[in-house]
């Protein structure tokens, strides 16, 4: 029996023990964990994200709100200007979120509402962009389908606003057109 056949299996084993925990990302960076301020006295607190081991990432104030408590992939804030904008863990903007009372689109059959350019499109709960924005107007999926416009307006009665079109259609979840 040669002397490498034997022990080369039990180097390798050893050697995959020893190195792999040190390849691995630490838990506490996989995500990070919203925190607010509980000062007394403040009409509305200061939110902002840590990691598991509580090392400040996003300082408290950095963002008016964070409406996500727990950031994976990303997160929605509310900009001190009231906008609303999906970030990721460096605080990358990656789109701008549709406001829908007053707060971030629901989610709705896994999608939900993001902005560009006055454009609306869809994006999943990943913060993946699934439907590039390019619709005036754009209502909920529901049941894998979502009523959109290429044209339409926006009328406005009382506190409330309501879109009208000549031209509604129906798309699927991956923007295609339905007959």
């Amino acid at each position: 029996m040669h002397f490498k056949n034997v022990f080369f299996p039990i180097i390798l084993f050893m050697l995959v023990v020893v190195l792999a925990p040190s390849c691995r990302q630490p838990a506490q960076d996989l995500y990070l964990i919203k925190f607010c301020s509980d000062n007394l006295g403040e009409t509305t607190p200061q939110c902002g994200y840590v990691t598991a081991s509580g090392d400040t990432v996003i300082a408290p104030g950095a963002y008016l709100y964070c409406f996500t408590d727990t950031l994976k992939q990303f997160a929605i804030v509310m900009k001190k200007d009231g906008s609303l904008i999906a970030i990721d863990k460096t605080e990358k903007k990656l789109f701008d979120v549709f406001k829908y009372d007053n707060g971030p689109d629901y989610v709705s059959d896994g999608l939900f509402r993001i902005i560009k350019n006055g454009k609306i499109g869809y994006a999943d709960t990943n913060g993946n962009i699934v439907i590039q924005p390019r619709f005036t107007c754009a209502f909920s999926f529901k049941n894998g389908k979502a009523k959109v416009a290429l044209d339409c307006t926006t009328v406005t009665e009382g506190e409330h606003n309501r879109w009208e079109s000549a031209r509604w259609f129906y798309i699927d979840k991956h923007g295609n057109r339905i007959h």
